[in-house]
């Protein structure tokens, strides 16, 4: 079992200082809105993913006051497996842009945020100078919040980006891959352009042509892979949280057909890719890949995105964080830590109680609520409560 067992945060949001212990089990923070606790769940997701999940930019993560004194900001954190220690860190400094000393009363350039300076982020894992890419993977963690429902009915973009995350977590060389990939889009769209405005030979393409089919084509084959599992054990839980009876399926919606093999999905990517020449040429943008792929979820055969009602979206939504944390578990060999963002401030009290069971197994969940009386309820001593209020943690006795 893997738990993350202390959490500090200097200059992080509303957090000035804050050196934190986290038993294993389930913790619950609880307290009024706007006073921290989303923010203690993003930063232990920014461990584990080297991202904010919901920062625009990195400079919102810093302090206000802190990012204007010239103070840096950071998250640590300590996660033991077993007899391993891990330590990881994530810092950031201000840096002064180009041309902007004096900052925005001199006239210098200012963000769409209002702020006149940018952030250096660095990663160390125990220690040692690392990429985000090395950092992703090194805990593993699943997020359930009250945005989830986008998963269901917003757009693909979102189910995209869930995936993307999913596997990252399970495969270091998918995030690389997937880098790598959007680099070759970059350039292949640049190129592209060049020939609508008759500035390159489309002999040119070529060469990107085939980076495009090689990398696409393997991370087609690893969405796949991965969608057919999730489909597995998200129907296991449907049955648990949906109505009786009901049929759950996950459908992909690659942009390029998998193949039996890479081989046959590269083929199917090239014949593509010559039949959609005309268009690329024309809009100046790759038509084809896995920045075009989708997936929708069906019960009982209706594509629920678009004839899911709230509640039944708000289930879906549940079904599919389940499943990740099922497929984490398996692909990782150890659980997930699972972090409920307030996401059980909608659920009916037959629904929480389901919801709370399946968290009671993990070796570690943290709970954020406003409400701290049905969490109570269900876990009664089981569990450990810490209040925030105002930037501060006090875990109870």
């Amino acid at each position: 079992m893997a738990a993350l067992t202390r959490l500090t945060l200097t200059n992080f949001r509303n957090f000035r200082g804050l050196d934190l212990e986290l038993p294993p089990g389930v913790v619950t923070l609880y307290g009024g809105n706007a006073q921290g606790k989303t923010t203690l769940l993003e930063a232990v997701y920014l461990l584990a993913i080297a991202r904010s999940f919901r920062a625009e930019n990195e400079r919102e993560l810093v302090n206000l006051q802190a990012a204007r004194d010239g103070e840096p900001a950071s998250v640590g954190g300590v996660l033991e497996r077993g007899e391993e220690r891990v330590t990881v860190y994530v810092g950031y400094e201000r840096v002064e842009r180009a041309g902007q000393r004096g900052g925005a009363a001199s006239g210098g350039p200012v963000g769409r945020d209002g702020l006149d300076y940018s952030v250096r982020r660095q990663i160390r894992i125990n220690r040692t100078a690392k990429r985000a890419a090395d950092l992703v993977g090194v805990i593993g963690a699943v997020l359930f919040s009250a945005e989830d429902i986008e998963l269901v009915q917003g757009a693909p973009a979102g189910r995209r980006r869930y995936l993307d995350i999913l596997i990252s977590q399970s495969n270091p060389l998918y995030l690389k891959a997937l880098q790598r990939y959007y680099r070759v889009v970059k350039q292949r769209n640049r190129l592209l352009r060049l020939l609508r405005e008759g500035r390159a030979e489309a002999r040119e393409l070529e060469f990107w042509d085939e980076e495009l089919v090689r990398e696409g084509a393997w991370l087609t084959g690893q969405r796949d892979g991965a969608l057919k599992l999730l489909a597995e054990l998200g129907a296991e839980h449907h049955r648990d949280l949906g109505n009786p009876g009901q049929e759950f399926r996950l459908e992909y919606r690659p942009s390029v057909v998998p193949g039996e093999d890479a081989a046959a999905t590269e083929a199917n990517f090239r014949e593509l890719l010559a039949a959609r020449r005309g268009q690329e040429r024309a809009t100046g943008s790759t038509a084809l890949g896995p920045h075009r792929d989708d997936f929708a979820l069906r019960v009982d055969g209706l594509d629920m995105g678009y004839f899911a009602s709230r509640g039944e979206a708000r289930t879906l939504a549940l079904t599919l964080r389940l499943a990740e944390a099922g497929y984490l578990a398996l692909a990782r060999e150890e659980e997930p830590i699972a972090l409920l963002d307030d996401a059980l401030s909608e659920m009916d009290a037959e629904r929480r109680r389901r919801v709370l069971t399946k968290i009671a197994g993990y070796g570690q969940s943290l709970i954020t609520t406003t409400d701290l009386e049905p969490v109570k309820a269900f876990f009664g001593d089981g569990a450990a409560y810490m209040r925030v209020e105002g930037g501060t943690v006090a875990p109870e006795a």
